[in-house]
């Protein structure tokens, strides 16, 4: 299980009023699911259901699917965990920097592992390829057409391909009725980021029925409580009330990726989501997330326990643009003292 993740504001003892550190847009108006749920408090005296399949109906319903080719989980990362035990001892390739959930799940259910830094058309896979995309924590989105090439060429290799940040990007992205068309492709997909409910783990798996029907063959029952279930029914009935405006999020997260830039010793990377993996030529990035705690209550992604990367990363969720402007002048006072 991974140590040292994002939002991990519990370690603190002063307040955080500022959290970037993780990949969520913190301004969503979301008063009136909380009144909604008020109401749905008195379902906790009850058992939700094993399989949550009202849910998994409207899901379905909302991509134009049948419900037989979505499963839902409690969280993307209980999906990581239950897709790794369905190819359990199998060849794992990972293809890195990315969530270190992939490995730890593929560890506990025996798998060979292999990394790889690089996708392209001829790269040598084993039975299970781990892609995350929008990638976490780069923010690289990779290019559609290549994975559905990669996808069709490799028949024998199952490709899970994790897009909790879908909502996250202006790029083209596989979609569910697209996935089920393949015999090799799973999809996972997180309610938790698209409406900032982290504390509430919803998730699900796009997949052709076969594949759905083995992965939910491991699932254990009640694993979706019955707040979630009701939290996410409504969030699917309501989705326009609580669509973010990613251009413009885009555009912010553009504008802090060049402010950040003019910063001597700071080298932020390039990102096709609202997140952005930022690199420190000098200090490291444990001691400015304790100086930023410490001195402005403000919370980054400590990005050093990435497999591949160091202790001079860092990442950043852009947030509103007066809150961003906060973190720069920080940062800025932070690297004068170097």
């Amino acid at each position: 299980m991974i140590e040292g993740h994002g939002d991990d504001c519990y370690k603190f003892s002063n307040e955080i009023k500022i959290n970037f550190s993780s990949n969520i847009y913190n301004h969503a108006e979301q008063r009136e699911l909380y009144d909604h749920l008020s109401q749905k408090l008195p379902l906790i005296h009850s058992y939700p259901p094993p399989i949550p399949y009202e849910l998994e109906n409207k899901i379905a319903d909302d991509a134009n699917i049948d419900s037989k080719e979505v499963s839902v989980t409690n969280g993307a990362t209980e999906a990581i965990y239950l897709i790794a035990q369905l190819f359990a001892n199998k060849c794992s390739t990972i293809l890195e920097p990315t969530f270190s959930e992939y490995a730890d799940a593929c560890r506990l259910h025996i798998h060979k592992i292999e990394f790889i830094y690089r996708l392209d058309e001829n790269v040598r896979l084993g039975n299970v390829l781990w892609i995350c995309n929008p990638n976490n924590p780069t923010g690289e989105v990779f290019d559609k057409d290549l994975l559905i090439r990669i996808i069709s060429k490799n028949p024998k290799t199952y490709f899970v391909i994790d897009q909790s940040y879908e909502n996250f990007t202006l790029k083209p992205l596989l979609s569910e009725k697209e996935a089920i068309a393949f015999d090799n492709l799973i999809l996972i997909h997180s309610m938790t980021k698209q409406f900032a409910i982290p504390g509430l783990r919803v998730g699900y798996i796009s997949a052709n029925r076969n594949i759905v029907h083995e992965f939910t063959l491991h699932k254990m029952p009640w694993s979706v409580n019955v707040i979630a279930i009701e939290a996410a029914k409504y969030l699917i009935e309501n989705k326009n009330l609580y669509r973010m405006d990613i251009a413009s999020i885009m555009i912010e997260r553009e504008r802090v990726h060049d402010r950040l830039k003019e910063i001597y010793g700071v080298v932020p990377w390039s990102s096709d989501t609202n997140f952005m993996l930022v690199q420190l030529r000098s200090g490291n990035s444990s001691s400015l997330k304790e100086y930023l705690v410490k001195e402005h209550s403000m919370l980054i992604r400590d990005a050093s326990n990435f497999h591949g990367l160091d202790s001079h990363f860092f990442r950043i969720a852009v947030q509103s643009a007066e809150e961003n402007n906060q973190l720069i002048k920080a940062i800025e006072e932070w690297m004068s003292l170097y």
